[in-house]
């Protein structure tokens, strides 16, 4: 592997500079293009350079219209002959709309255009701007797929581009807007521009890199990707430049963590306790009524050895639902007490705290911890619930207890992180679906430790909501990484069906009846609480009267949701988990960590409304013990985007594919997030597989180049180009979470 070595002086345009030129700067940028410029976030030169063509045209090879067959997908490049405008009525209009042509009706644009001898009708609906951008005399390009309409051969709605007449080379197609007033021909122009006037960019990856990883320059890059000669140049411009956006947010989460690790005091936790001392974790693992897996048994190990570093351990604990997350929670909160720490786990719901306080409670009360104070110098390890629900008086006992020792393990929600709330020595902190908490909440409850006793607790955070690997090694590169592919044995697989006609509908209700005369239970999820006049969508309230008066008649139903006072919520879910209530009608907050293993269907309404990951945790809320189970998925809907979504979930189980598919079904803006906060989410760098090795490579130059240079003092253009994209507040941001 090369070192970063000293790096090379590096000369030429730097891209802050072109950030600080308006691109107004340019010849013929007016106040109406620069609006124009201005609604595609196009403000700066650099916007401008980084407003990548979408696709590419080779004119060197393009088709003449006597060689297309129909159904033939071309451009061609054509002299536009003749160029009608004709109003067509609107739907119910009559004669009289449609002989205005304007107002009442559509127009459609005719054109015959011609590349020689041989004549195309080009047909344009709804786009009357076409008339005055095609008048007769102009040459352009059309892009589209060749149809026949009334005996003749014709484009229907082409792809336009006027710079097209120049033949003979690659025409980059921008992202443009015809009602803002800017055309693909138009941004091409002032790129070329922008580009001419830019000259030579300085280039902040060092040679050595660029020659072991096959990158092209800079220069050639923005050459490459704006003004390719040919196809094979534009692939790796594009290439070079989204490895550039990788290794941007690589070099900060590591600069941001190796700071952290650098300037925090770590707890140096008891994993190997002396002979005759009593080993909490052992034990632990010896009184669970089952055997660990194998990746909880290496989860266990990377986290014990984490733990008994000097560095603040940062870990994620991601698996799929029912993989056995808290088990492995529960040994890091262990190895904390064992050494005479405290443990708090925090989990986003007042339900999810109490499921986990009640089975933490269950399996650790049976341990003892040493206690100098006590009896025969031990007592029972002490494990409390601390909620918005708990009385003032308990309240008090819990907040003395941890800050006085007497708290061994902490289950709650916010109200951990209340003004009273302090610690006697926090070891480890465990959060429980952490996308759930905003960064700031989760600094909050670390800081309550180190303002304390001045060393940083170990971090784990977990979800259950996998996370696509090659997106995780971008998004969680400050995070070391655990994933528990494995389920317990004895879990029967979940049989998932979309119920999309009424037929489906009724199978999935007869599903319900059998399993509760069977004195089984049942879970129907619903989007809203109450209905809405302005969404058609079933509301849970709604529901529960419908199915008992004519679905579920004589069936015991339950209500919950989160608008619930605490004490009705605690009250349904303990009917629900001891049998008097069958059949719990909710929302989504039995989304994450209710567990009632005689819960064995799941029936989601409006399916089609709820994201993949959140199908997939709902779903796995029933499959919980050997009972067969299944979930159906209640949707009529034909919108493409719900149909495969749908179809992901009735394909699969595997939480870590279903990642993958959601991924490329979204795209990589609603995985980022808020996590990057610059001037721009990522352009051509993808987080899907195709990029994995790019990602891979540029955390290895990253990890490199911080290696030998950790305040990027020989890499001032690097330094400045990652502050310039993600800034200040973007890089806090990434450092908190």
């Amino acid at each position: 592997m090369p070192g970063a070595g000293a790096a090379a002086p590096v000369v030429g345009r730097r891209l802050r500079q072109l950030a600080g030129i308006d691109v107004s700067e340019l010849h013929g940028v007016g106040n109406v293009r620069r609006e124009a410029l201005g609604a595609l976030g196009v403000n700066s030169v650099l916007d401008l350079l980084t407003h990548y063509p979408y696709r590419y045209l080779d004119q060197t090879r393009q088709a003449r219209v006597a060689d297309l067959a129909v159904g033939d997908t071309a451009w061609i490049v054509a002299d536009v002959l003749d160029c009608r405008v004709i109003a067509t009525p609107s739907r119910g209009a009559g004669a009289r709309g449609g002989a205005r042509g304007g107002r009442g009706g559509r127009a459609r644009v005719e054109l015959t255009v011609a590349d020689g001898r041989d004549r195309l009708r080009v047909t344009f609906f709804n786009q009357p701007f076409r008339a005055r951008q095609l008048p007769v005399g102009t040459r352009a390009l059309f892009f589209g797929r060749l149809d026949v309409f009334g005996g003749r051969r014709q484009l229907t709605n082409p792809e336009v581009d006027l710079i097209g007449a120049r033949a003979g080379r690659v025409v980059p197609l921008y992202p443009a807007s015809e009602r803002a007033g800017i055309a693909s021909w138009e941004i091409a122009e002032l790129v070329g521009e922008a580009l001419h006037r830019a000259g030579h960019f300085a280039d902040p990856l060092p040679e050595i890199w660029r020659r072991r990883l096959g990158l092209v320059d800079r220069t050639a890059a923005f050459t490459g990707v704006h003004r390719p000669a040919s196809p094979d140049e534009w692939e790796p411009a594009r290439r070079r430049l989204a490895f550039d956006e990788l290794l941007r947010l690589q070099i900060d989460v590591q600069r941001r963590r190796s700071a952290i690790e650098r300037d925090s005091t770590g707890i140096r936790h008891l994993v190997d306790p002396p002979p005759g001392a009593d080993d909490l974790v052992r034990a632990f693992i010896d009184r669970l009524p089952f055997a660990l897996t194998g990746a909880q048994l290496r989860a266990i190990g990377e986290i014990r050895r984490d733990m008994a570093g000097p560095r603040p351990m940062h870990r994620l604990l991601q698996g799929d639902v029912g993989s056995g997350k808290t088990v492995v929670a529960a040994a890091a909160m262990l190895v904390a007490v064992q050494g005479g720490h405290q443990a708090a786990l925090m989990a986003p719901t007042e339900v999810v705290a109490e499921q986990h306080h009640m089975g933490l409670r269950a399996v650790l009360s049976q341990l003892e911890v040493s206690d100098a104070g006590a009896l025969g110098g031990c007592r029972p390890l002490r494990v409390e619930l601390l909620t918005g629900r708990v009385s003032a008086a308990v309240r008090r006992q819990i907040v003395d207890g941890l800050a006085h020792g007497g708290v061994d393990v902490v289950v709650g929600t916010h109200a951990l992180l209340t003004d009273d709330v302090r610690f006697a020595d926090l070891g480890v902190v465990v959060i429980d679906e952490q996308h759930r908490f905003g960064v700031e909440q989760r600094a909050e409850l670390r800081a309550r430790a180190e303002s304390a006793g001045g060393a940083t607790p170990d971090l784990l955070v977990m979800t259950a909501t996998p996370i696509p690997r090659t997106a995780a090694m971008v998004v969680l590169g400050d995070l070391d990484v655990t994933e528990l592919d494995e389920l317990p044995a004895g879990r029967a697989p979940v049989t998932t069906v979309w119920a999309r006609d009424p037929e489906g509908e009724e199978s999935a209700w007869s599903r319900v009846r059998a399993e509760v005369d069977h004195g089984r239970r049942a879970y129907v999820v619903c989007p809203l609480v109450e209905g809405s006049p302005r969404v058609e969508a079933r509301a849970a309230t709604d529901e529960l009267e419908r199915l008992g008066a004519e679905v579920l008649p004589g069936v015991r139903l339950g209500l919950l949701h989160g608008q619930l006072k605490p004490r009705e919520k605690e009250s349904v879910m303990a009917r629900f988990r001891s049998g008097e209530v069958s059949v719990l009608v909710a929302t989504t907050v039995v989304e994450v960590g209710v567990d009632v293993a005689e819960a064995t269907v799941m029936v989601v309404e409006d399916a089609g409304r709820f994201g993949i990951a959140q199908l997939h945790q709902l779903r796995g809320r029933v499959g919980r013990s050997n009972l067969p189970s299944w979930c159906y998925l209640l949707d009529r809907s034909d919108a493409p985007e719900a149909a495969d979504r749908l179809q992901a979930l009735e394909s699969t189980a595997d939480g870590f594919a279903l990642a993958e598919i959601d991924l490329e079904l979204r795209g990589e803006g609603t995985l980022l997030g808020t996590r990057q906060q610059g001037r721009s989410d990522l352009k051509l760098a993808s987080l899907r597989r195709r990029h994995r090795p790019l990602v891979v490579q540029a955390r290895e130059v990253a990890a490199a180049v911080l290696g030998e240079d950790p305040a990027l003092e020989r890499h001032g253009a690097m330094s400045d180009e990652v502050d310039l994209f993600l800034g200040d507040a973007g890089s806090e941001r990434l450092a908190k979470s």
